[in-house]
């Protein structure tokens, strides 16, 4: 079951019957052309209830999109790993409300000392509100995205793997391991480094393949927190290797794989003792591990985001190594930039490129992260050359441009997208400002699009329906108005109507009600 056959978008009038319950949904019928095709059940399935695809179905129903969300697995994830939620991660979050739930659950870290694990401090006065890094069990984030996504109304059904698609003018047929057929209008694999959703398209995942291997996890150790200071102060520059104190005895441990095990088993605790006494000298008295894992320094990119109506997104479209800690940021940012473009799809509203913006504007970010993420593995090798780069670049590191330049790309603040000429500004995301009516971030919690108007004389007319406005003279904004995406990138600066017009209709589409007059 896969073929590939799609000719045109749904249109704005298409309707796709009731709300889904969990369920409810029949199995249907094998012919999927002309008058006998399957009715369309749910307006988007995603396949894979991770970060990523809870994140993207939360995005979907904040526009009163149908979303139901197939996970293979039958129960969360049950071990505790720690992950951190870099400073782009987190003014996403607060822009959605979800700041506040994450932080009872997490430690706040300094935003520094990131980069191939090269110890220098977060620059000073870093452009944003949330400047830290967030540590928290990455079971927590999963499930604090996903009770998100639920109640706004998605469905999440477990222990259901795709097995098949099939798409056509209409929608997409998905087939589940157990032989039900789903119909959906489009679907959107979140499902992976291994994903089943990419096989099926036939969607290239070039790159390279592991070279070297290390062993990662977390576990107690009963050796003064001094000592183990010291001696990864001593190796770190030498070896992949570390040992991070998260409180009450507990570390995370990084360290050369060696060979040891056999790589098709998860790692032992025995493992990780052989390996910290070959490199250190010592295994620090670790034991009473949380989680153990291998993982590899593979480096690989989907050649496409989008085959008609199926959709990547997340570690489907984009795997690398956990160097600097960007992987399951990367793939909530997909996420934020995907939700509202797809919605605008669904909703009939989306100008006919706007789906497309998807892929042109994530991959080249995962390109970014491809390319450091290597930079970063090679700075870890032992090899001589690689340690004399690795001692220039600490040295460089000391000027607060090449320090703050290489914080900004980890933690994905420096993301600018192209949106073509115009103020710096321009494709850049807008900080969580002060304006009259509190912070800036607390009025994009419906992923709408927003006007700041500095001036009081503009109007979002008619894209009020998408667009809110707010005519505000004393935001602490450096420019006269600017018109944010739901995602909180500056789609245009300027302070002339007739050219936010233009970047309206780029953006938001077809006007649908008659221009209200300007705010007095």
């Amino acid at each position: 079951m896969h073929s590939q056959h799609f000719t045109t978008e749904p249109s704005a009038n298409d309707t796709t019957g009731r709300d889904l319950t969990v369920g409810d949904v029949p199995a249907l019928g094998s012919q999927t052309s002309g008058a006998d095709r399957a009715p369309l059940m749910v307006d988007v399935i995603i396949a894979g209830c991770g970060p990523t695809g809870a994140m993207l179905a939360a995005e979907l129903r904040l526009h009163d999109v149908r979303v139901l969300v197939l996970e293979k697995e039958t129960e969360p994830k049950s071990f505790v790993r720690i992950v951190g939620l870099h400073v782009r991660s987190l003014e996403l979050m607060a822009m959605r409300g979800l700041l506040e739930r994450l932080l009872p659950h997490g430690r706040r870290r300094p935003a520094g000392g990131f980069f191939a694990a090269i110890a220098k401090p977060a620059p000073k006065d870093l452009d944003s509100a949330y400047a830290y890094l967030l540590g928290i069990p990455q079971p927590v984030v999963e499930r604090l995205l996903e009770e998100h996504a639920v109640e706004l109304g998605a469905q999440v059904r477990r222990g259901r793997a795709v097995t098949g698609l099939e798409q056509d003018d209409e929608g997409v047929t998905v087939e589940l391991a157990d032989g039900e057929r789903l119909r959906a209008r489009y679907l959107v694999g979140c499902d992976g480094g291994r994903s089943t959703v990419r096989k099926l398209l036939g969607v290239g995942f070039p790159g390279e393949p592991s070279r070297t291997e290390t062993l990662m996890g977390e576990m107690e150790a009963d050796a003064p927190q001094e000592e183990i200071a010291a001696k990864v102060a001593e190796l770190r520059e030498i070896h992949p290797f570390w040992l991070r104190p998260f409180g009450g005895g507990v570390y995370s441990v990084v360290v050369p794989a060696g060979g040891v095990g056999d790589r098709a088993q998860p790692p032992t605790l025995e493992d990780f003792r052989q390996q910290l006494r070959a490199v250190a000298g010592t295994d620090f008295g670790v034991h009473s591990p949380r989680w153990l894992s291998r993982f590899g320094d593979a480096t690989r990119l989907a050649e496409r985001y989008r085959v008609g109506r199926v959709l990547l997104a997340g570690d489907a479209a984009h795997i690398h190594p956990p160097i600097g800690g960007q992987g399951l940021n990367l793939g909530v940012q997909d996420a934020f930039n995907l939700g509202w473009k797809l919605a605008a799809q669904i909703r009939g509203w989306a100008p006919d490129t706007l789906l497309d913006t998807y892929q042109a504007e994530r991959r080249p970010v995962a390109e970014d992260v491809l390319d450091n993420t290597r930079a970063q593995t090679e700075l870890l090798s032992a090899e001589p050359g690689a340690q004399a780069v690795r001692r220039l670049l600490t040295e460089l590191m000391d000027f607060d441009e090449v320090n703050r330049h290489l914080i900004e790309k980890i933690t994905a603040i420096g993301v600018r997208y192209d949106f073509g000429e115009g103020p710096d500004l321009l494709g850049r995301r807008l900080r969580d400002i002060d304006v009259k009516q509190g912070r800036l971030y607390d009025l994009l919690h419906r992923g709408r699009g927003l006007l700041l108007d500095r001036t009081a004389r503009l109007t979002a007319g008619g894209w009020s329906d998408r667009v809110d406005h707010l005519a505000d003279p004393t935001a602490a904004l450096d420019v006269p108005c600017v018109l944010l995406r739901p995602d909180g990138h500056v789609a245009w600066v300027g302070d002339d109507q007739q050219d936010l017009d233009a970047h309206l209709a780029r953006w938001f589409g077809t006007p649908l009600l008659k221009a209200s007059p300007a705010p007095k």
